[in-house]
């Protein structure tokens, strides 16, 4: 009817070449600034992220190509060096973790501290973390790696989230979470007390995996020289970056707090849609 071949009629024109790589060169500016607010993004959390904060849709093997062409590469992680003491007589409670399945918020919290050098000396920082949503409730930072540190941090993440009675605190066996103020704390809050096989490094992964985000994304990156830096620069990246903006291919490519509001808005609709009817 139209008179067309049927390859005419689905024939899709070229772009042109010098509008192709002007196009590119805009995807490789965007991809760039990303890249430099969070350097372990790989083509994947890139490309969720320019979906969900710029509502822009990128083909993968463009977005791939671009990357490999202009070397825009997650960085590299390395091991880094533990912090834990557990050469003491105190209580070690058992590990109530294991391959726990954790459905909810406040379920379990995991716990750990990790060194910060800069110019003159070394800076400690305790945080907690929700299992659930990977979402940093407590933290604190001194120079001194003591109970102390970790009571802050705890006390902070109780002051946050109030969590239920019978939540897990999950830590390695270091002295500062074996210590008789710290597990009074837990108890006092209704706590189970939890802590990780002797031995395994590893068995807190979760407070690990946090720890080297921060320091490959943030502490490396600002190049931290001075106590300001690190009490200026760590709770902004913490609440700001970490907290609300960071995507988690294990959350869905969702960031702790959005994961965490999706999570509360689907249990609230199930509940509503099976509320009786009167």
């Amino acid at each position: 009817m139209l008179g067309l071949s049927r390859s005419a009629y689905y024939y899709t024109p070229k772009v042109d070449s010098g509008e192709k790589q002007f196009r590119d060169a805009q995807l490789r500016d965007k991809i760039e600034k990303i890249q430099a607010e969070f350097p372990g993004y790989g083509y994947r959390r890139v490309k969720k992220h320019l979906l969900l904060y710029e509502g822009i849709r990128v083909n993968e093997k463009r977005l791939r190509r671009i990357m490999r062409e202009e070397g825009l590469f997650a960085v590299i992680r390395r091991a880094f060096t533990k912090t834990t003491d557990s050469k003491h007589d105190l209580t070690i409670y058992p590990n109530l973790v294991g391959d726990k399945k954790v459905t909810w918020i406040n379920q379990v919290w995991v716990s750990d501290i990790t060194y910060i050098r800069i110019t003159t000396c070394f800076v400690y920082l305790a945080v907690i973390l929700d299992l659930f949503s990977r979402k940093v409730v407590g933290w604190a930072i001194s120079r001194q790696i003591d109970r102390n540190l970790c009571l802050e941090a705890l006390r902070m993440a109780l002051e946050q989230r109030k969590p239920p009675e019978g939540c897990i605190h999950h830590s390695d066996r270091g002295v500062q979470y074996a210590s008789h103020d710290y597990v009074d704390l837990l108890k006092q809050n209704g706590f189970e007390v939890s802590m990780s096989a002797k031995g395994n490094p590893y068995d807190n992964a979760f407070a690990e995996t946090f720890f080297k985000t921060l320091k490959y994304e943030e502490v490396h990156l600002w190049n931290y020289e001075t106590l300001a830096d690190v009490i200026e620069r760590v709770p902004y990246f913490i609440e700001e970056v970490y907290n609300k903006k960071r995507l988690h291919s294990s959350l869905g490519y969702l960031s702790p707090e959005a994961f965490e509001r999706k999570a509360v808005d689907a249990k609230n609709n199930n509940q509503t849609e099976s509320a009786p009817l009167f």
